[in-house]
């Protein structure tokens, strides 16, 4: 009778050991716990569409041509001396075009093809080819041709039938080449190192200006070219460039636009039109946008070109309303309704310059050069050249971009941090309001802090203590959220210690830190701020949205600086009188410290793994734009470093530990249609 019931209590024991092991192994550990986004990636982009869109300004309605023509002005002044030059020397603006002849090709065709070298500026030269009549009776009409994201750059199939036929129809033709293709394609060269050049103090636009504006330059002066006829033409890329010199330069008399713009609607629904930092520049679209570049050629000849079934970007039926409809009675205020022309391409109706759309730009260039109307094309098929005929050659020593911002960067002198005293609390007050100048800083609150899930768990990597977590979204008074989940042992006490984990992959990744302080018995924020992790908006690319934010007169940088600070103040509010930050990668590592460098009473400590010493980390290493877009301030290094933060930041203690390789998967956006 004791053995039977000695077996039964053993059995019973099993059961219950075995039922308890279930329970905690089907308990989640930390790094699945961390594994769930707290927010759909799609809510984070409708937030930033939101956030946007409220900033959109409406076209400025002049009621008289007087009115807008001095509008005009004022925008160009602003648009050029306050963005586009931002940073850039006086001497290289104001420079005379530098080109020179390295070769000519005859034709029997009626036309001959110079072979260009020209500065943009000192130290950079870019090719150009000039397509020219071989007889021209007095001053010729003459056209810029700016190509787009093409590899092959100027010796591209289509770009040379066009230049053909304006040249056998008595118009100069000047081909230039851009920086990334054709022979300008070296890897430094790709456009996203333009970032670079913001990172350093002059804005990247600056540069793709400068380089389109010599050859108008060029054109202008020679001495058979009737000044008062110049034109510009462009695909893609090419029909930005387009756009924006015809907007800023008065001497452009007709301009034809193809597929190159949309409008800040158009491009926050489809973030991947715009998807080149020239064309979402710092502050190009902070007060003013595509349609307001259009409604400044009022009243002078304008084409817009786009395609049905763009295979790229701005679809004709998409664009349309905001680049054409709504600008027309900017050129009907004129009397000049018909010179603003609108043609949607549907042979082939893909992103394209072909027949259909040569054919639209002849007609109407020739019809306000005053010349006989050109009604067709004229077939050029057994005269297009390779690549290698059409050679030009670069200087072996010539800059790239990113070889361009490493220049600017020997040029940056600051003056030494001082020591203790009345000097250096000023300096303390001015580097902090010029930070929060750089990175455009606008505090926000946190409306509401929603718990969305919760649940317990069991870290079996560590000493298998059992925790709790709790996931929180963070909604801002800026309209944008945070996101994050709370861990906590269950053994700990309320008041244990609390940090604030960062990672430049997002909380999923941050399992390993989050363990190890649940483990000492401390309380952890997994934190994931708006561009990282779990809050990332739902695209294929999320940098092109920091692109849009930035374009737009914010800063990425400043609204996750906000962000961090804001979680840090309600985490002090709820009894953490202590909240440490503990960051993982160069991203995340620079908003604490800006954060500490802002506001020091919300932290008492940052510690920084795989870190950098210095910002100049991002120009030598190179680090690409994509891997840590907000990084990629306007002005940043050229006015602050992470020793001036870290001083800014005391009494936080600052720890950090460099990375010995650049952290993660980088991505540097190819030059591809």
């Amino acid at each position: 009778m004791k053995k039977t019931c000695l077996s039964v209590l053993l059995l019973a024991c099993c059961l219950i050991s075995n039922s308890v092991q279930g329970q905690a192994t089907s308990l989640p550990s930390v790094e699945q716990a961390l594994e769930k986004p707290v927010q759909p990636f799609a809510v984070t982009e409708f937030q930033l569409q939101q956030y946007l869109m409220a900033r959109i300004p409406p076209l400025p309605s002049p009621t008289t041509p007087a009115q807008w023509k001095t509008e005009q002005q004022r925008l160009r002044r602003h648009i050029l001396g306050e963005i586009a030059y931002h940073g850039w020397p006086h001497e290289w603006i104001d420079s005379a075009p530098r080109f020179e002849q390295v070769g000519v090709i005859e034709t029997d065709h009626g036309y001959r093809i110079r072979k260009l070298r020209y500065e943009i500026v000192p130290g950079f030269m870019s090719t150009a080819l000039l397509y020219e009549p071989e007889k021209i009776a007095g001053r010729a009409p003459a056209i810029l041709n700016v190509i787009g994201h093409e590899p092959e750059g100027i010796a591209v199939e289509y770009e040379q039938k066009r230049c053909i036929n304006f040249a056998k129809r008595g118009i100069i033709a000047l081909n230039l080449g851009w920086m990334g293709f054709g022979e300008l394609s070296q890897p430094e060269n790709a456009h996203d190192y333009s970032a670079h050049l913001s990172l350093v103090g002059s804005n990247a636009l600056g540069f793709f200006y400068l380089a389109m504006r010599r050859g108008l330059d060029y054109l202008a002066a020679l001495p058979e070219v009737d000044s008062t006829r110049l034109g510009v033409t462009g695909l893609s890329g090419g029909g930005w460039q387009t756009v924006l010199l015809s907007a800023l330069d008065e001497r452009v008399a007709v301009s034809v636009e193809v597929a190159g713009v949309g409008s800040r609607e158009s491009n926050l629904t489809r973030p991947l039109d715009t998807d080149e930092i020239e064309e979402d520049a710092p502050d190009l679209t902070q007060g003013e946008d595509y349609p307001e570049f259009i409604a400044m050629r009022a009243p002078h000849p304008t084409l817009l070109i786009h395609n049905a079934v763009d295979s790229c970007c701005f679809l004709a039926p998409l664009v349309r309303p905001y680049v054409y409809d709504q600008v027309k009675p900017f050129f009907q205020m004129f009397g000049a309704s018909d010179a603003l022309a609108w043609h949607e391409n549907f042979d082939p109706g893909t992103h394209n310059y072909q027949l259909d759309n040569r054919e639209q730009a002849y007609r109407f260039f020739t019809e306000h050069f005053h010349l006989p109307v050109a009604e067709s094309d004229i077939f050029s098929d057994g005269e297009i050249r390779t690549a290698q005929e059409l050679t030009i050659g670069v200087p072996a020593d010539n800059l790239t971009i990113l070889g361009l911002a490493r220049k600017l960067v020997r040029q940056i002198k600051r003056e030494p941090i001082p020591a203790d005293g009345a000097q250096r609390s000023s300096w303390i007050a001015s580097e902090r309001g010029k930070l929060k100048s750089v990175i455009r800083y606008t505090p926000v609150s946190a409306l509401r802090v929603l718990r969305m899930n919760n649940g317990r768990g069991t870290d079996l990597d560590g000493r298998g203590v059992s925790f709790q977590f709790l996931s929180y979204r963070f909604d801002l008074s800026n309209g944008l959220s945070a996101t994050g989940i709370w861990f906590k042992e269950n053994a700990a006490p309320q008041n244990a210690p609390l940090t604030i984990v960062l990672n430049d992959k997002g909380y999923k990744a941050a399992g390993e830190a989050v363990s190890e302080h649940v483990d000492h018995g401390e309380q952890v924020l997994a934190l994931d701020l708006l561009f990282n992790g779990a809050t990332v908006p739902e695209s294929p690319d999320p940098s092109d949205w920091e692109m849009l934010v930035d374009s737009s007169g914010e800063r990425p940088l400043g609204l996750e600086v906000a962000q961090l600070i804001t979680t840090a103040n309600w985490l002090r509010s709820t009894g953490h009188s202590q909240v440490q930050v503990e960051t993982d990668g160069i991203r995340s590592q620079v908003i604490a410290v800006m954060a500490a460098a802002i506001e020091p009473d919300a932290f008492s400590r940052v510690v920084s793994r795989n870190a950098m010493k210095s910002l100049a980390y991002l120009v030598d290493t190179p680090v690409p734009f994509r891997s840590a877009p907000e990084l990629f301030c306007l002005d940043l290094y050229k006015d602050v470093d992470l020793d001036s933060l870290g001083a800014l930041a005391a009494p936080v203690k600052l720890t950090i530990t460099t990375l010995a390789d650049v952290p993660g998967p980088l991505k540097v956006k190819s030059n591809t249609p």
